[in-house]
């Protein structure tokens, strides 16, 4: 009774602030695990340590939320690179995509490069179903309630892929093949996992990093897998041009499923020419 009462008061309190005319920022960190241990022997520390460097970039970034209570723009901030270094790109992806929602009008976007081909993706706007918690924490001067959602994984997520039979050894069980997907003969990921998001009412809109929405206040942080993303500082009444909140345009129009399908055949693409070059022939994929 309590949590549904509570629940109530806190919908009132988006709708009066619906009304009103405001614009926020968030910033927001990601930073992503890498389990290097499920190589074991085959591959000497020395190496993980260097490969664990190579993809620092890549597994810690930091994203800005401009959000209104209708809706936001999610953009990945551009990063240095440090002289001498070397950059880690995964596959043809290359960062920077911008992914937009405007609850209101149920329309979701985003825009991706692959392969150095712009796509605009019209993602799912079915609002997740989360179950809400009595949990509580802080998170800076925000008092936050916890939230779960068991999601499906996108068979291209690299932050969920794993080794193949990486729970093989004493005490450890293989992995349940009815819960994974193949990727590779090396690689697989979860089927699903069980995402994990701290909102707080004290600003109510309902909003969050990338995908996730649909709680009743901003979602300052989720766990999802080995990624965690926070939120590092909150800006209201924003009044700065370049925090204009607006669709992306650019790049051929495509359905989730139809990218995931780009994707696939891409890669598929790319691993029989890597191992025509391997057996001496050659090979070249195109879209």
């Amino acid at each position: 009774m309590r949590k549904i009462t509570t629940y109530l008061f806190l919908l009132c309190t988006i709708s009066l602030w619906s009304q009103k005319q405001f614009q926020g920022k968030a910033v927001y960190q990601s930073k992503t695990t890498v389990d290097m241990s499920s190589w074991g022997a085959e591959m000497s520390e020395e190496r993980k340590k260097q490969i664990k460097a190579r993809m620092k970039n890549f597994l810690e970034k930091s994203y800005t939320l401009n959000f209104t209570t209708k809706e936001s723009v999610y953009k990945e901030e551009a990063k240095l690179q440090a002289p001498g270094t070397r950059g880690f790109r995964f596959g043809g992806f290359t960062g920077g995509g911008i992914k937009y929602k405007n609850l209101q009008a149920n329309k979701a976007l985003e825009s991706v490069e692959f392969f150095g081909k712009k796509f605009l993706i019209t993602d799912n706007t079915e609002k997740p179903k989360w179950e809400l918690g009595s949990d509580t924490k802080q998170i800076g001067k925000y008092t936050c309630f916890k939230a779960t959602l068991v999601k499906k994984v996108d068979a291209f997520d690299w932050r969920n892929m794993r080794r193949r039979g990486r729970g093989r050894g004493k005490g450890k069980k293989p992995s349940d093949k009815s819960k994974t997907t193949k990727v590779t003969e090396e690689i697989e990921i979860p089927k699903e996992i069980t995402v994990t998001a701290w909102y707080t009412p004290q600003i109510p809109v309902s909003n969050g990093p990338g995908q996730y929405w649909g709680l009743p206040g901003l979602i300052l942080e989720i766990n999802e897998g080995r990624t965690t993303i926070l939120c590092s500082e909150v800006i209201m009444n924003v009044k700065d041009k370049e925090t204009k909140i607006e669709a992306p345009t650019k790049g051929d129009e495509v359905t989730r499923e139809e990218y995931n399908k780009i994707v696939k055949k891409k890669m598929e693409e790319m691993r029989e020419m890597f191992q025509r070059r391997r057996g001496g022939g050659r090979g070249r994929g195109r879209f």
